[in-house]
Parts: C-alpha cells; sequence; structure tokens
C-alpha cells in the first residue's frame, strides 16, 4: 500500500530569496485531501526556513535605532529645551577660551619630533659627561643647537673670495659687531656676551685670516675641507660652499661663505634681546650694508620658532572666509521655491551648530589645560565639514517623512532613520582620532584629542540643537507658515494673483501619492538618471576598469612617497629663514654633522686589547657610505701619537692617567671630550664627519646605519648630534602611521559589523577605508606631499573621512526593501546620493581657502583632505554602489514577531508590484485562508 506522503503527491515549490526568506509556496490542487499532513509539512517547511541561518548583526543596530527614534520624539515635544540647553552649555564651556594663552604648546621639538626618541636619551647622557664650557667654546661640542645667529653671502658666479665680496662680507661683520642693544638701561655689544675661546669670540676662520683686510685674501691659500696652518687645524665644510678646489685641495673659487655669532647659552633673555637686534639689523638697516657683489639670507636660533608661532595667525582671517562659504553653500543647497518648505534657516543653523561645537570642545579642553598646539588651528575647517554632512543627511531623511504626521512622529522617523547614519559616521571619526592620540607626536596627539572630542561633541549638538532647529521649522511648516515672516499663507495661488506672488506668497506643496515633500531634483537625477546609467552592465565593467587604474596608480605612487619633514615647511612661504635654508641646502649640503661618538661606560684604555676594540669600532663608523674617514677626530689617537713621540707606554693605567693632562694642554680642546674623575675615565668621545646628507632618506639610512654599527661593537657605543632629534622621526613616522591605519581601520570594521546589519556590507566599507587610504598616499607622492608628522594628521582624518561616504551608502543599501541589488544600488544613490554629494562640497569648501595659505602645514591640509574627499567621495558614489551589485546578499531583514507562520509571510518586493507579484501574493493569501479552515477542521474533529 502507498505510504500517505506518496498518495498525497505533495508537490510544492519554494523560492527563497538571498535572506532564507519564503517568498512564495504553490501547492498542486490534491494536497488539502490530508489536513493533518498538508500541517505537519507546511510547518516543517516554514520552521527549518525560519531555522536557516541569517548572516546579520543588527543586535546593536536596533536598539540604537529604537533609542535615537525615542530621542526623535522627545526633542519633537519639547524643542525649547533642546534649544536653550545646547546654547547655555556653549556659551559656558567657551569661557575656557580665556585660557588659550597659557596652554599654547609650539616648541618645535617638543611638537614635531617622536615623544622618547633615542636621540633625547643620548642627549641628556652627554649633557651628564661632557657639559659645554663657554669659554672654551666650539661648535662641534654643542649638545643643543645653541644660541646664535648665521648670514649666508652668495656670489653666484663663485666670486665670494673676490676682494669686492669680502669687503662687503666684512662691513655685515662689522655691523653686527658693533651694533649696540639696550635692556634695562644697561648696553651690550656682541663681544660682551658671545660664546669665547681662548678669551675672544668663537671667530669666523677665513674672516679672522684676512684680519679685517680684503685685499689680504690675495695672499691666502685656503685648503678645503681642512685647513691646517702652523697653529691650529680648521674644517672649512661649514663655512664656504659651493667651492672648487685645484688638484691639491687648494680653493679656486667659491659661491657662499657663512659666518655664525654664538652666544652663551646661560644668559637666555639677554642673548634673545640681541637675536631680535640681529634682525632688525637685516630688515631694518639692510640699505646700509651697501649690497652690490653679494646676496644675503640671514637666520637665528629663535627664528624658526618664532615663524611657527606666526602661522596660526596667518591663518586667523581664512576662517571667516570659510564660515561664508559654507553658510552660503548650506543655504544655497536647502533653498526651495517654496516659502514654507524652504529650508534657508534650517541651514544656517545647521552650520552655527556645527560652530558651537568647536567652542564647547575647544573651550572644555582648554579648561582642562590640555595643551594646545599649532596643528589645532586646522581643526574647525574640518569639524565645519563634518558637521554640515551630518545636518545634510537630517534633512534630507526629514523630507522623506509624512508632511501630515505629526512633528513628533516626524522627528523619530528622521532620527530612526538618520541618527544611525550619522552615529556610525561619529563614532568612526571620533574613535580615529581618538586612536590618533597613540602617537609619538606630541602635535598629532593634541590634534586628535581636540578633534576628536569636538567630533562627538558636534554629533551632540546635532542631535540637540540642529534637532531642536528642525523640529520648530517643522512645526511653522505644519502651520503653513512663510520661512522668513512666519505668516500663515495659503497652500494654492489665488487665480487672481501672479506667479510671482505665487513664489513669495504661497507654499506648503508636497507629493500627494507619497505623502512626503516634493523631490529635490538632484534627488530625482540620482533615481531616474544616474542610477539606471551606474547600473548598467557595461558602465559597471567602465567602473571596474576605472578602478583597477585608480588601484594601480596609487599602489605606485605608495613606492614614491618621500618621508620626513622639512625644517623650511615649519615658516611661511615669504619667511626670510626659506630663503636662508635655500642657501644653505644649495651650498652646504655636501658637508652635514660633525656627529660625537660616546664610550658611555667606564673602559680600561691602558688596556691595549680595549684601545684596539674601541679603535676596530671607530673605523667601522667610518666605513660606513655617509662617513668621510679623513674627518674624524680621536683623541686617543692623538694620545697615542703624543706618548709615542714622547716615548711614554701607556699599557699601565697610573701612567696612562697621569700623562693626561700634558696631553690636554697641548691639545686643550680634547679635555672637553674626556670625564675624568677618581683617576678613571668614565665616558669619552670621539667625532666622524658625515657626508652628502641631501634628503630625508639619506639621513634616515645613516642613522640607522650608525646606530645599528655602533650597538654592534665590542664596547657599546652612542652616537649623537642634535640634528638626530629631528632625524628620529624618519625612523618611527612609517611603522607609526602603518601601526594607526591598521589599528583604526580594524576597529572601523567592528563598529560597521555592529551597526550595519549585515557583515558583508561591513567587509565593504572596510575596503572603502583601505582602498581610499592607498589613494590618497599615493597620490601624495604625485603632489609633492612628504608622510611626516603633518601628514600622518590628515591619514588619521582620512580613516574616518573614508568611512563616512561608504557607510552611508551601504546602510542605504542594506536597507533597501527593493528587490534586485541593482534597484537597492539606485534606491541608495536617489536616497543619499545628494546629501553625499552635499557633504563633499561642503567639506571642501570648508578646507578651499587653505589652498591660498602661505604655510606648508595648512596647504597640506587642504591638499590631503582634497584627495580624501574626493576619493571617499568617489567610492560612495560610484565604486562602492556598483561593488554592492555584485553580492546579492546585502540586504537587511525586517521580518515581524510572528515569523514562522504562514499569515506572517509578506512580499517585500517593491511597493509598485508585478502581475507576478500580484498572482504569487493571491496564492499565498489563499493559502492562508484555506490553512486556517483546516486548523478550524482539525479542532472540531
Amino acid at each position: 500500500m502507498p505510504s500517505q506522503k506518496d498518495s498525497l503527491k505533495i508537490i510544492f515549490e519554494a523560492f527563497v530569496d538571498k535572506n532564507q526568506r519564503i517568498l512564495l509556496v504553490s501547492f498542486s490542487s490534491d494536497i488539502f485531501s490530508n489536513p493533518a499532513a498538508y500541517t505537519r509539512i507546511v510547518l516543517s517547511l516554514l520552521k527549518r526556513t525560519n531555522n536557516m541561518p541569517k548572516f546579520h548583526t543588527d543586535c546593536i543596530e536596533k536598539p540604537v535605532a529604537s533609542g535615537l527614534q525615542k530621542l526623535g520624539r522627545l526633542v519633537g515635544r519639547h524643542p525649547w529645551w533642546f534649544l536653550a540647553i545646547p546654547l547655555v552649555s556653549a556659551t559656558v564651556l567657551g569661557g575656557g577660551f580665556a585660557f588659550l594663552t597659557e596652554a599654547q604648546a609650539n616648541n618645535i621639538e617638543e611638537q614635531f619630533t617622536p615623544v622618547g626618541g633615542p636621540a633625547k636619551a643620548d642627549r641628556a647622557l652627554v649633557s651628564r659627561y661632557f657639559p659645554i664650557d663657554e669659554s672654551s667654546f666650539t661648535p662641534q661640542r654643542l649638545i643643543t643647537e645653541g644660541a646664535y645667529a648665521a648670514f649666508i653671502a652668495v656670489h653666484p658666479s663663485g666670486k665670494i673670495l673676490s676682494e669686492e665680496a669680502l669687503t662687503e662680507v666684512l662691513r655685515i661683520d662689522g655691523v653686527i659687531r658693533n651694533m649696540t642693544v639696550s635692556e634695562s638701561g644697561q648696553a651690550f655689544k656682541y663681544r660682551d656676551i658671545c660664546a669665547q675661546k681662548n678669551g675672544e669670540c668663537a671667530p669666523n676662520a677665513v674672516l679672522k685670516a684676512l684680519g679685517n683686510n680684503a685685499r689680504a685674501i690675495g695672499s691666502i691659500a685656503f685648503q678645503f675641507p681642512l685647513w691646517v696652518t702652523a697653529t691650529e687645524q680648521t674644517f672649512l665644510g661649514t663655512i664656504l660652499g659651493g667651492v672648487e678646489t685645484s688638484g691639491s685641495g687648494i680653493v679656486q673659487s667659491a659661491k657662499a661663505i657663512r659666518v655664525f655669532y654664538f652666544l652663551k647659552e646661560s644668559e637666555v633673555e639677554t642673548s634673545e634681546r640681541w637675536l631680535r637686534e640681529f634682525l632688525k639689523v637685516f630688515t631694518e638697516e639692510k640699505n646700509d650694508f651697501q649690497l652690490q657683489e653679494t646676496q644675503v639670507s640671514y637666520f637665528t636660533s629663535v627664528s624658526r620658532q618664532e615663524e611657527l608661532e606666526s602661522i596660526s595667525k596667518n591663518v586667523i582671517p581664512l576662517f571667516s572666509i570659510t564660515y561664508f562659504l559654507s553658510v552660503s553653500f548650506s543655504i544655497i543647497s536647502c533653498l526651495r521655491f517654496d516659502c514654507v518648505r524652504n529650508k534657508a534657516w534650517v541651514a544656517a543653523l545647521g552650520v552655527l551648530s556645527a560652530g558651537i561645537a568647536v567652542l564647547s570642545g575647544f573651550g572644555l579642553l582648554l579648561y582642562c589645560g590640555m595643551p594646545f598646539a599649532m596643528t589645532v588651528s586646522n581643526s574647525p575647517f574640518l569639524i565645519l565639514g563634518i558637521g554640515i554632512d551630518d545636518m545634510f543627511i537630517m534633512i534630507a531623511c526629514w523630507q522623506q517623512t509624512k508632511v501630515h504626521d505629526s512633528v513628533e512622529d516626524r522627528m523619530a522617523e528622521t532620527y530612526r532613520e538618520a541618527a544611525v547614519s550619522i552615529t556610525i559616521t561619529t563614532l568612526t571619526d571620533v574613535l580615529a582620532f581618538f586612536i590618533g592620540i597613540n602617537t609619538p607626536f606630541r602635535s598629532v596627539q593634541s590634534f586628535c584629542l581636540y578633534t576628536g572630542t569636538t567630533v562627538l561633541l558636534c554629533y551632540v549638538f546635532n542631535i540637540t540643537f540642529f534637532g531642536s532647529v528642525l523640529a520648530l521649522n517643522g512645526k511653522r511648516e505644519a502651520e503653513n507658515r512663510h520661512f522668513l515672516t512666519c505668516m500663515k499663507v495659503p497652500g494654492n495661488c489665488p487665480p487672481d494673483r501672479s506667479k510671482a506672488y505665487s513664489l513669495c506668497c504661497v507654499g506648503g506643496l508636497y507629493d500627494m501619492s507619497s505623502g512626503t515633500e516634493t523631490e529635490h531634483p538632484m534627488n530625482l537625477f540620482f533615481k531616474k538618471y544616474y542610477g539606471p546609467f551606474l547600473t548598467k552592465n557595461w558602465t559597471k565593467a567602465f567602473v571596474v576598469l576605472l578602478y583597477a587604474g585608480y588601484l594601480a596608480a596609487s599602489i605606485y605612487g605608495c613606492f614614491q612617497i618621500k618621508e620626513g619633514i622639512d625644517l623650511r615647511n615649519l615658516a611661511l612661504d615669504h619667511s626670510y629663514t626659506v630663503r636662508y635654508y635655500d642657501h644653505a641646502k644649495t651650498y652646504f649640503s655636501e658637508y652635514g654633522a660633525n656627529i660625537m661618538v660616546i664610550v658611555p661606560k667606564k673602559a680600561d684604555y691602558w688596556n691595549s686589547t680595549v684601545r684596539k676594540d674601541i679603535e676596530s669600532c671607530i673605523d667601522k663608523l667610518n666605513d660606513l657610505p655617509y662617513i668621510e674617514k679623513q674627518l674624524s677626530v680621536s683623541w686617543l689617537m692623538l694620545y697615542k701619537i703624543f706618548a709615542q713621540r714622547s716615548n711614554i707606554v701607556l699599557d699601565d693605567q697610573s701612567v696612562f692617567v697621569n700623562t693626561l693632562p700634558a696631553f690636554f694642554r697641548l691639545f686643550p680642546d680634547f679635555n672637553q671630550d674626556v670625564n675624568l674623575s677618581g683617576g678613571v675615565i668614565d665616558a669619552s668621545r670621539f667625532f666622524i664627519q658625515a657626508v652628502n646628507i641631501s634628503s630625508a632618506v639619506a639621513a634616515k639610512n645613516m642613522l640607522s646605519e650608525l646606530r645599528e654599527t655602533a650597538e654592534s661593537c665590542v664596547v657599546p657605543l652612542v652616537v649623537y648630534h642634535p640634528a638626530f632629534i629631528y632625524f628620529d622621526q624618519y625612523l618611527v613616522i612609517v611603522s607609526n602611521t602603518i601601526h594607526n591605519i591598521a589599528v583604526a581601520t580594524a576597529v572601523m570594521l567592528v563598529i560597521s559589523l555592529l551597526l550595519i546589519p549585515n557583515p558583508l556590507c561591513a567587509a565593504w566599507v572596510t575596503f572603502a577605508i583601505a582602498s581610499v587610504i592607498v589613494g590618497v598616499v599615493g597620490f601624495m607622492a604625485f603632489w609633492n606631499i612628504n608622510l611626516d608628522s603633518i601628514s600622518m594628521i590628515n591619514l588619521v582624518i582620512c580613516i574616518g573621512f573614508s568611512v563616512d561616504f561608504s557607510a552611508h551608502i551601504s546602510y542605504a543599501y542594506v536597507s533597501s526593501k527593493k528587490s534586485s541589488v541593482n534597484e537597492k544600488a539606485t534606491d541608495a544613490l536617489y536616497l543619499l546620493g545628494y546629501p553625499i554629494l552635499q557633504g563633499a562640497i561642503s567639506t571642501i569648501l570648508g578646507v578651499v581657502v587653505l589652498a591660498a595659505a602661505e604655510s606648508y602645514i595648512f596647504r597640506t591640509f587642504f591638499k590631503i583632505m582634497f584627495l580624501v574627499i574626493g576619493f571617499g567621495a568617489v567610492h560612495g558614489l560610484i565604486f562602492i554602489p556598483v561593488f554592492l551589485t555584485f553580492f546579492g546578499l546585502c540586504t537587511k531583514t525586517n521580518v515581524g514577531e510572528n515569523e514562522g507562520t504562514p499569515e506572517s509571510i509578506k512580499d517585500t518586493h517593491s511597493e509598485a508590484p508585478s502581475n507576478l507579484q500580484l498572482h504569487r501574493r493571491s496564492v499565498m493569501e489563499s493559502a492562508s485562508r484555506k490553512m486556517s479552515l483546516l486548523y478550524s477542521e482539525s479542532d472540531s474533529s
């Protein structure tokens, strides 16, 4: 006898979409012959389908959306409270600006060199063992840059050593040495505060040889780079530049001469007063020099710091221009030819919301005593763009609500749709900035702390202050009042009135079919033209090829980028320091730092084996490609020669130590290179000469090789030069940038997974982050932007902004109820394409004025922000929508609580169903009615 299953001839089809949801179950005509079997099979099918895995992660998104929906309703119910409280709070927090002056932190070394850099520890060691002797001064033994002034005289034709050119140089030197500076009723000159050697100011070897007589140059033969006389030897590599020599090393011509004036570091205030007077000599009395043969540039040890501090003052006027542009763009983009639906005031107050967020965020941190670095001056431009971007999203979602619903309901719906999206972007931006605090550069730390905190407050003000503005505007619209006069206006134009009257005094139109505000032309453009065009097969193929080209160019650029910050970039373009840096680089780059090599521990120098080990280590350092072996200076080598000529054997401790005083009398400078106490040498130092350090890469390689060689020696050594404080950035900038980007990207992925209810779409957001970062870094090389602490700030920004656009589109795509992937992409572009475009343009407008700044720091900020926003918008509006269509799994489930019963099976296709969909729906309804009948019959039996 055939089984019950066979006799029933159950034939059914289950159409299941990508979310494992049943769309249609059709049954053969004899399925109802056995109601009990029918019930068991259908329920079994439904149970199995319901139990199929759903790849969604909306456990966070749903409660967040629900909570924000309640907040929106509350704001709609009490808008005046949410308007007043943020304004009062901003006023109180803004009082923190009273502490701005004392919170400013613009010290270049502190802000632009890595915290805890090895060179700083090495400097402390050198200071402990080899303190500066200002009565026996030599520049190569400076532990810091020192207190100094300098000028470079250039004769482009190579005749700086001509009598005419040297006459001008001596004239400048005479004016500087004889200028009188008054302070507190006392007058002093250079000789009163100069660093001395042998009882006189540390001289310039060339000018000293001339004896203040330019005609004497004809009788002097300078040997380059080491000039040896009967009494001393002098290194000319830092004094003469652009030198051409004969075969024997005699100088034939030179293009530049540099003259230093070193001051006592112990007299800080007096030295700074003299340095400022030095600058006045060149700026106010330059004509007194009567220069005809030479070009002169000048510099002081305080110039770099003063120029850096002047940069922020230079950019302040640009903020007012930025604010004007942002307000204008926001108003224009929100204008409507409807005096009721016009949102000009809403847009203007939205920009104000970002402004008071800056006031509050900065004020709060200034109250807390947080250092305010110069880089923070970039932040308001950025935050203005972020705030306006979120404003456009909220306005767009408000316009999708039903105009006849209550303001509370409209606000609740707006917050439910918009707030989750802006919450995602705010979280990612804030976390990106806070992750950026974990960097060794204080300038980056300060920027990230101020910007991250202010972005968070910008979000708070958007959902409170701006939300109240939106609610109050909704109340005005609900009463059909004019956006300027607040007078009630008719909804339809009387027949006897003109079109001008209709435009100015009639409003409140809306889409009768949807019940929402009339669509903006740009939204219609994305829906009817751009979306369908982008989702055509041939367009997708072109987009894929375009992306391949973009990625290839970006990866190539990543391998071309340069590292490190050029100190000339810390000054304004027209600064006098720029010319000095250019002259120094052009004529004095052949010979670099005179590097200290320190033996930091006690050693038995009288032991011949130890001496050989030390000499072997010095030889290894001298053999490196960036070191000139012939210019190294070793007190130990000269001491051995001295002992040999004096017939002294140095293999005994007492003999070695007791002979040192006689050696130091003959070579007094070396007395500063040996730390001797109690008959024991605690530390000593030697000198090696760097050459051809013309780029950051060369400086990085030299420093790395020097340290590796020094650490590998039998006798541990330390290498140090004051410039290494800045060179340390080259060793950490790349690794630290990669670390921050990797950590931030991982955090962004987690946030996306939690708030975008589909893991695959969250993965696409993470992909967008990586893609935009690669593009920005690659195109930085094409735009001559170095990877330094300034650009690192912008790459941190890049992480947050690259999330913004892709997250908006991805969330809209996931939330779309359209059936096909192409329709979903078009729907997402229709809803958020224009707000994304508005946000991109507003953010670029927020920083575009920085392109006119006279500072590398601010121009770099503009360039990278332009790349970030440009590439982010291209990903959000072109690449991501296309790539999402390749994967149909990116959908969001909205199944009811009773999912699993036949009554709950719903069609989730478009609102205008096709005939096939209507047929399927009728079949389902028929099946449900029959099933209910069967249940009742079964119960009665």
